[in-house]
């Protein structure tokens, strides 16, 4: 069945505010074996008329986002009932909830709320337990007057939306899609290869097998390898996949590294501490983003100036002086600095030159020094990231991250 993603929102044109629907909606209707064909994005207004005109001959199944509030340019509702001949009717249960539901917030209560529950007649009502705006599922040829496709109508902002689609769209679709050998795919993410090494260890190994299908999605410092298939032909591209690239697969279950190396800690009941310069807290963010890792980590000293670094870690000055701060040494006395102060069992440092100005002939910009420190040693590696600050910022942080998944796989616990 062909299915199409219709995204409505001036925001998202004019860059306020970022698409996240297709991602997540594609994710979710791939177990039904459903795949999106097209993504449309309008803005607010008649646009998005022209384009549901043009879509209901087009498609299968239509998921529709936004335009579902209560202010003026919120006019999706409408223009749906409009298009497929059907009148909307206030439905008085909805109305009540809404009302319960201001209520409870002590927000005050204003006549153009009372759109959002307006529904059009024939359609079915998707409960909203994160919003006020409910979506909407219209049924494939609700009018019998005319040909229509399947339609989802959802609120725009994900946190109301991907509980919705959970709860409600993703069940409905059960009903609707006809039972096929569905295919399936694993994503593996790696670290430390770059794109097309992975490709050049595995891709033309994997596109021989008959009926498989290949994809890669890069990003800093990590690559996810996508295969799609069958499970016969999946499970013969596993066995390629594992042997060519072993360790630097760090998740085939959608894990970021941080949450891999959590977990890894956990397990071994080891805990982190984090001294950073250049990525200036960006390791401590990332790792404090993982549910429970109050169990692993410690402590996160951003030591950005010298003298930080001397009062904070305790790296000798006269280190700082000799080698200068983006060094082996230092980054050393930061890593074991760390470890000392928080008492935890393995520590990593960063200290580097992320541009745009800083760097000189014996140490340009892009320079790294990424040290980990444990009771058995200190490791200290040299890398160089030559490309814009926030970009170099995120490769030193998942190689640095890279480096203690691979030191915690290489020892038993």
């Amino acid at each position: 069945m062909r299915c199409v993603v219709l995204n409505t929102g001036t925001e998202l044109l004019l860059g306020d505010v970022v698409n996240a629907h297709l991602d997540f909606i594609a994710r979710e209707i791939f177990s039904l074996g459903l795949r999106v064909q097209e993504q449309r994005t309008v803005p607010d207004g008649e646009a998005i008329r022209h384009a549901l005109s043009d879509l209901f001959s087009h498609c299968e199944i239509l998921f529709v986002t936004g335009g579902l509030g209560p202010t003026t340019d919120d006019i999706t509702r409408e223009i749906v009932a409009d298009l497929l001949g059907l009148q909307l009717r206030q439905d008085g249960q909805l109305l009540e909830s809404l009302k319960r539901r201001l209520a409870v917030r002590k927000i005050k209560w204003t006549a153009s709320i009372a759109r959002q529950a307006d529904v059009p007649s024939g359609a079915q009502i998707l409960p909203n337990e994160h919003g006020s705006a409910s979506g909407l599922y219209l049924r494939g040829n609700i009018n019998p007057r005319m040909s229509s496709p399947h339609i989802f109508v959802l609120p725009g902002p994900p946190r109301e939306l991907q509980p919705m689609f959970r709860a409600s769209v993703l069940s409905t679709l059960r009903t609707i899609v006809p039972l096929s050998s569905a295919l399936d795919r694993r994503i593996y993410r790696i670290a430390e290869i770059g794109e097309s090494l992975v490709e050049q260890k595995v891709g033309d190994k994997i596109l021989a097998i008959p009926g498989i299908e290949l994809g890669y999605c890069a990003r800093p410092g990590d690559v996810d390898l996508r295969i799609v298939g069958d499970s016969q032909s999946l499970a013969h591209a596993d066995i390629i996949i594992q042997e060519a690239l072993g360790l630097s697969i760090y998740s085939v279950a959608g894990e970021n590294l941080e949450q891999v190396l959590a977990k890894l800690l956990a397990e071994r009941k080891e805990t982190l501490a984090i001294a950073e310069s250049c990525t200036g807290g960006l390791l401590a963010n990332r790792i404090t983003n993982v549910p429970g890792s109050s169990e692993v980590f410690l402590a996160g000293y951003v030591t950005y100036a010298n003298a930080a670094k001397i009062d904070i870690l305790g790296v000798d000055p006269g280190l700082l002086e000799q080698d200068g701060a983006v060094s082996e040494p230092v980054a050393r006395a930061m890593a074991e600095g760390a470890r000392g102060r928080a008492g935890s069992t393995y520590a990593l440092a960063t200290t580097g030159i992320g541009g745009p100005s800083g760097g000189s002939p014996e140490k340009p910009v892009g320079t790294v020094h990424i040290a980990l420190a444990s009771e058995s040693e200190t490791i200290a590696r040299k890398f160089f990231f030559p490309t814009d600050r926030e970009t170099f910022k995120d490769l030193v942080a998942q190689t640095a991250f890279a480096l203690l998944r691979r030191k915690l796989c290489s020892t038993s616990s």
